[in-house]
């Protein structure tokens, strides 16, 4: 039996949409919840998107598929923690906080510093790519800085942060290629961060990766995949987030121009941008019993899908969803997930992303798309411009009223 949810889920699984899925986001919200097939459901209230994130009964645990990593003995490897359930997940995620936290709250001397670096090696009048100029060096740089790693190292973590997200897809929209990839590229992870990890045991630092393994009492199967995970969510969703954000500030020039005369809106536009666009296009969850969601019970054992971006659109929580409106009240978006699982680096993309929105804003003379809209990269999860090519007629000294980041 072929249910009306699935024909619009297609499309937006489909590459050819990937520059603006929303109107299939939209055709899907007509009820909160409806089937996509026998045994899985789609969610698009944010209300109930919401209460599912936080629902004990909705299991995050991943399942086994072609692209598991296997141990010694032959048996696949628990994936990260946010891919795992209580207790085990509790752990790991304790483990990561207690080191990563606070090593991030003095980040933002660096960050500002990292992106003022980045922008000085232009002159106007020119043109970038704000991707490769920006979005992905940003936070390549600061997970190197909160690993240890040498400046020079930053081009390998790049490669692999590119090559490792596609994991995260649903695996039908990857070919029997890519999953050998995929593979193949988690085996060179673990190889190359071993004589890492190894130089630490032996003389530990004062980086993430030594408070890991000497504080935090991560082994060293656990350290590489909480590595890889810390390599995805904090890089790919943060150059998402600064792309999407410069995508809809150019679109939106009225909110460009508030924003450079008022330094101090910045943080509303991250969360509009989180709330408008998201970088994280979906979650899932399954059932472990039966489960009410509006109308319908789905049955224990049933795959659930979130659709954070028609949460974050959904006209019963937010008026006119579909416009870019930074000074929105209450603007309580699904960006960065809900529950146990809410976001690690959640700050962390915060601080990125307002101080390189911000330095756009202030420093670039009347940036322009050079496309509209611009080639999107292959992922469905993770979903973000491949390149971002834009003019501008010169690019100014840093500007010091760039306000300092909440939390």
């Amino acid at each position: 039996m072929t249910y009306p949810a699935a024909v619009p889920y297609r499309r937006l699984l489909d590459h050819a949409n990937r520059h603006n899925p929303y109107p299939y986001f939209a055709e899907l919200a007509g009820k909160p919840i409806q089937r996509l097939d026998e045994h899985t459901w789609i969610v698009t209230g944010h209300a109930e998107i919401s209460v599912l994130l936080r629902d004990p009964r909705l299991s995050a645990q991943d399942e086994v598929d072609p692209r598991a990593s296997t141990g010694s003995d032959g048996k696949p490897v628990r994936g990260p923690f946010l891919m795992q359930d209580p207790p085990h997940h509790d752990t790991l995620r304790e483990q990561t906080m207690h080191q990563f936290v606070p090593r991030i709250l003095g980040m933002r001397p660096h960050i500002e510093t990292t992106v003022a670096r980045l922008l000085d090696r232009y002159v106007g009048p020119g043109e970038m790519d704000v991707v490769e100029a920006l979005a992905y060096p940003l936070p390549v740089a600061v997970i190197c800085e909160l690993l240890g790693v040498p400046a020079e190292e930053e081009p390998v973590f790049h490669s692999f942060a590119a090559r490792l997200t596609r994991a995260l897809d649903p695996v039908e929209t990857l070919t029997e290629q890519e999953v050998a990839d995929l593979v193949e590229t988690r085996a060179e992870w673990r190889k190359y961060l071993l004589p890492m990890i190894s130089r630490r045991q032996t003389g530990p630092g004062t980086d993430l990766i030594s408070g890991l393994l000497t504080e935090g009492g991560m082994n060293t199967v656990e350290l590489t995949i909480t590595l890889g995970l810390l390599l995805i969510a904090g890089h790919e969703t943060t150059v998402n987030l600064i792309a999407n954000g410069t995508l809809a500030l150019l679109r939106n020039p009225e909110v460009l121009d508030r924003l450079r005369a008022d330094p101090d809106l910045v943080p509303s536009v991250v969360e509009e941008v989180l709330r408008h666009d998201p970088p994280v296009q979906q979650t899932n969850r399954r059932t472990t019993a039966d489960v009410r969601v509006a109308d319908r019970i789905v049955p224990a054992g049933d795959k659930v899908v979130l659709l954070l971006p028609a949460g974050n659109r959904d006209p019963r929580r937010f008026a006119d969803p579909d416009q870019f409106w930074p000074e929105r009240p209450n603007n309580t978006h699904l960006a960065f997930g809900g529950g146990v699982h809410y976001c690690l680096g959640a700050a962390l993309a915060r601080m990125e992303g307002q101080a390189a929105l911000g330095a756009l804003a202030a420093r670039l003379a009347n940036p322009r798309l050079i496309a509209d809209p611009p080639p999107y990269r292959p992922n469905m999860l993770l979903r973000g411009p491949a390149e971002l090519r834009i003019a501008f007629d010169d690019v100014t000294k840093p500007d010091t009223r760039l306000p300092q980041v909440a939390g």
